[in-house]
């Protein structure tokens, strides 16, 4: 196997909206470099990058895929990432150890939401990005317009290095703005190159070439010096400069491009090759230290510390975890330790990896991209690093889930399977989440969307034999008074032997919101044993956590046990426990119950056309709007939202904005439910329990 020094590596990420094409792109690039015979395609699920099973059966990228390939002697890994923002993940972590992003962008639909967040997400990274004009063999294709859009969207200085002269079925001819010169692409991707033919195309070239050379130029103030000494640059001051200038994003290139015809693909690897970033750009990363001090690890650092940004399970293989190596080379057999977890790790076999197929190797060195199978202890953002040489990485911020669900098991006796699984995709996927909730009894899962949750629960079904169903979590209702109260309750038993005998007087009266329950007692006197306050404190709390009336935990409520009576024989524990617990629940019925809903704090990001549409459809769902604002080219709305009206909010959005808009949504506190919904929940509660009564009966 080649070895490659770090500046012969070009490790990038390949982001844009769903359905841009990236995966064509990336499946283009492998059949340019002769790494695979012919393109596969996505409808017969035979493309190298999309070859997991809910791959082939959603027909979209659910994982980022790393490929690898050569040209022009430099090692290319290219990290194939997913366009639907439920997999958000994915591309979070692929940007985490590449060198620069590849935005792709649809020539007939333009820029998408999904292309707005991978950029965002890029700058914070601090990577440069290049653009792909994808999909100009397609009828109604807008390059102009999409070239005005992304400098609208992403700054004036988005170039064209290529522009399209045949757009539209049949496409084949660029005009090649840096070389000045025509290309006509031969099916098979291979270009013949000749002089751009005088007239207005030329012009058109030669001022387009010198808006290049002024943008170099602008990027190095001696070169600036020089260009308006001599008004133009020297070839190789101008190719120098191009990398510099990329990297200080000065300005951001542009390509026009088919991949599904192969058309411009090769052009854009020559330029990838010759002025794309390699690690050298990022020579020095930010780290913690063992102590937790802020510091960095440099490339040339001889130990070696590697990022693990991804973990999967392969057929066949088990665990496979992907990572960077920032410094040092690894071999296999090599010993290292985790820094996050503080345990050791030995490296199996070392590969690289394209696609499904893995090579394997004896050592990886800085700054390039590999795999390594069943690590024990490691997972999705943890660092390996020489025991000698100690750092944390930094981890990827992942995005707060956006949408919930239940699951519910298709058979019994499967919980303990389920747990497994569920914990096991946590760990290979960070923006999943899952919970068991006591207070609703159900096991809730979190994720970015419901393509998210559904392909989880394909993973679950198809690695772990669990099968689930997805359904409405139960809302997680308060209840509360308005008003105060108190009640004298005896109990008494006597049956034969020792008998119980307690009673309790009880005052209850409303707490603060969000005070829970507060219990204490003022007795005075020889009334009652203070021995028995924990045993009242006891049966108080158990009738607020089954509730009283309608099932639901009881919150903000102060219950002051102020005297009793007892007896010398048959007072005891369980007595003025039960006491408690039937003086509670008089009391507590007559204070003016009231049922309490969870209220979250919605934000709506989307573009203004649909600000009225989300508005509105917030208002129907009981939202109160609490402002909206800027945000560069979108709005963001916020509300308050009762939980309830929260299901499935993720996908109503979708399909309000044609996919451009996303939301997240935060617990903000408890209010109470209007008594019109209030009734209508106390009888749904009374109908399930009278047919759950009558099935028993039966």
């Amino acid at each position: 196997m080649k070895e490659y020094s770090s500046s012969d590596l070009r490790s990038f990420a390949v982001l844009g909206h769903a359905s841009s094409g990236k995966t064509l792109l990336t499946e283009a690039m492998l059949a340019c470099s002769g790494k695979i015979g012919r393109m596969g395609s996505i409808a017969a699920g035979t493309t190298a990058s999309d070859y997991h099973a809910s791959e082939k059966q959603h027909q979209i990228s659910v994982q980022c895929s790393l490929l690898n390939t050569e040209w022009m002697g430099k090692k290319f890994n290219i990290l194939d990432c997913p366009g639907y923002t439920d997999f958000i993940s994915e591309g979070l972590g692929a940007l985490r150890v590449g060198d620069f992003a590849l935005m792709v962008v649809n020539a007939v639909h333009g820029l998408g939401v999904g292309a707005d967040a991978a950029w965002d997400y890029a700058t914070k990274f601090g990577l440069p990005k290049m653009i792909v004009v994808n999909a100009l063999d397609k009828v109604n294709t807008h390059f102009d317009e999409v070239v005005e859009n992304c400098r609208a969207h992403f700054g004036k200085n988005v170039f064209p290095i290529t522009i399209p002269l045949n757009a539209g079925p049949g496409f084949s001819q660029v005009l090649d703005v840096m070389r000045s010169e025509l290309t006509t692409y031969v099916p098979g991707g291979t270009g013949k190159y000749s002089e751009v033919p005088p007239g207005a195309l030329a012009e058109r070239v030669q001022d387009l070439h010198r808006q290049l050379i002024e943008y170099v130029a602008e990027s190095d103030d001696t070169l600036m010096e020089k260009f308006f000494e001599k008004g133009i640059l020297a070839e190789e001051e101008f190719r120098a400069g191009l990398h510099k200038a990329i990297q200080n994003q000065v300005f951001i290139p542009l390509f026009a491009i088919s991949a599904e015809t192969n058309v411009g693909v090769s052009r854009l690897m020559d330029f990838i090759a010759k002025y794309g970033s390699s690690p050298l750009d990022r020579a020095e990363v930010p780290a913690k230290d063992a102590s937790g001090l802020p510091g960095s690890v440099p490339l040339s650092q001889p130990e070696p510390v590697v990022y693990i940004f991804k973990t999967m399970n392969e057929p066949g293989v088990g665990e496979l975890s992907l990572f960077r190596v920032f410094s040092g080379t690894i071999k296999s057999g090599e010993e290292l330790r985790n820094t996050v977890r503080n345990a050791s790790e030995r490296l199996g076999q070392l590969y690289v990896i394209n696609g499904h197929e893995r090579a394997p190797v004896p050592m990886l060195h800085a700054g390039d991209l590999g795999a390594v199978v069943k690590l024990r202890e490691t997972h999705t953002g943890d660092t390996l690093c020489s025991p000698r040489y100690q750092v944390v990485l930094p981890k990827v911020d992942y995005p707060a889930p956006n949408i919930h669900g239940a699951l519910k098991l298709r058979s019994k006796g499967d919980e303990d399977k389920l747990a497994v699984g569920l914990s096991t995709l946590h760990q290979e996927d960070p923006t999943f989440h899952y919970r068991v909730d006591d207070e609703i009894h159900q096991t809730i899962v979190s994720g970015q969307g419901e393509i998210h949750l559904q392909v989880i629960g394909e993973r679950l079904a198809r690695r772990f034999g669990v099968h689930v169903e997805l359904e409405e979590p139960n809302v997680p209702y308060r209840e509360t008074i308005r008003g105060r109260s108190d009640s004298r309750y005896r109990h008494k038993k006597q049956t034969g032997g020792a008998g119980q005998f307690a009673e309790v007087w009880l005052r209850v009266e409303p707490g603060p919101r969000d005070s829970g329950v507060e219990f204490k007692q003022s007795l005075v006197g020889t009334n009652v044993d203070r021995v028995f306050v924990p045993s009242v404190e006891k049966g108080v709390s158990a009738a607020c956590k089954e509730g009283i009336l309608a099932g639901f935990r009881v919150t903000d409520v102060k219950a002051e046990f102020y005297d009793g009576k007892m007896h010398p024989v048959d007072s005891k524990d369980i007595a003025f426990q039960v006491a408690g617990y039937h003086a509670f629940k008089e009391a507590f019925q007559a204070a003016r119950p009231v049922l309490l809903e969870p209220i979250f704090v919605v934000t709506v990001m989307v573009p203004e056309d649909y600000v009225g549409a989300i508005m509105g459809d917030l208002s129907s769902r009981r939202g109160q709007i609490l402002g909206v604002e800027g945000d560069g080219h979108f709005q963001v709305i916020k509300a308050q939202v009762p939980q309830k009206e929260l299901y499935r909010y993720s996908s109503n959005v979708r399909a309000l904005t044609s996919g451009r808009g996303r939301h997240s949504e935060a617990f903000s506190h408890y209010a109470e439910l209007p008594p019109e919904f209030a009734q209508r929940l106390l009888n749904e509660i009374k109908a399930k329990r009278n047919g759950h009564n009558n099935a028993h009966e039966k």
